[in-house]
């Protein structure tokens, strides 16, 4: 569709969007970048926040440590902005697969217990999932396109349904709102693989009764790969054990003299 001159420039005569951030994109100097989704180009305020970091390394060791401390937090405190969650139920992972994989094993399982995943997913929504069934979980996949009514059915008696945002083949995006609706009134957990939808559509975890959700920034949220993010729900925490223990899942971990193992209060905690 072509664009009129309204349409390039706002009232003001400021440019329009793509035009006002195309500077932060080097990789239109080099390609025609066909962003599938996929891996997205590094954003140049991302990869000037990772230059800064190694040449803050290079020069002075770990003297900063407290600022990179901050700079955790304010990961931690952005990111419960972006999904309407709040910063003690966010955790840094190293990507998707993990924090998917952290709820997956750290639930108390059962034999017989029910799942409900999907046939179209990425491998890193259905494996972690399908592994269960050496526990004796039923694993029930459903098409992304079965009618609610299909899905609704299928909750009845599980404990758990998974499934992506956004798919990363079709790009079908899943209705949360009502996915969460449903869940609830089941009595169903609701984990949602949020890295293909994350940065390009809203979303918002109390509305859509999410429980758990995990994603990557190197999508549209056009950071590096290695940086993620794991929402669980506050008073779901105890429910779900740290499947990955280190000093850092303690609440006394800044004494490292202490062997006091009480978990952190939050999110931190994994």
């Amino acid at each position: 569709m072509g664009c009129s001159g309204n349409e390039k420039s706002s009232a003001a005569g400021s440019p329009a969007i793509w035009e006002a951030y195309r500077d932060q994109f080097p990789v239109t100097q080099e390609v025609v970048y066909l962003n599938h989704a996929g891996v997205a180009p590094l954003v140049k305020a991302a990869a000037d926040a990772m230059k800064r970091l190694a040449a803050d390394a290079g020069r002075f060791g770990s003297c900063h440590y407290s600022e990179w401390s901050e700079t955790y937090e304010g990961l931690r405190v952005g990111a419960a902005r972006l999904i309407g969650a709040h910063r003690d139920e966010i955790a840094q992972v190293k990507n998707t697969s993990e924090g998917i994989a952290t709820v997956a094993l750290g639930l108390d399982w059962r034999p017989g217990d029910k799942v409900i995943i999907f046939e179209e997913e990425f491998p890193a929504n259905f494996f972690p999932w399908k592994r269960l069934e050496l526990k004796g979980v039923q694993v029930e996949c459903l098409s992304v396109q079965a009618p609610l009514e299909r899905i609704d059915e299928a909750c009845r008696g599980a404990k758990l349904l998974a499934v992506s945002f956004v798919q990363y083949l079709s790009g079908y995006r899943a209705p949360l709102e009502a996915l969460g609706e449903i869940c609830q009134r089941r009595g169903c957990l609701f984990v949602v693989d949020a890295i293909q939808g994350l940065g390009a559509f809203p979303l918002d975890v109390r509305r859509a009764r999410i429980d758990g959700l995990a994603a990557d920034g190197h999508k549209w949220m056009l950071g590096p790969e290695g940086c993620g993010i794991l929402y669980i729900r506050k008073d779901l925490q105890d429910a779900i054990a740290p499947v990955e223990f280190g000093w850092t899942n303690v609440a006394s971990y800044p004494d490292y003299a202490s062997r006091d193992m009480t978990l952190r209060p939050d999110a931190g905690r994994y």
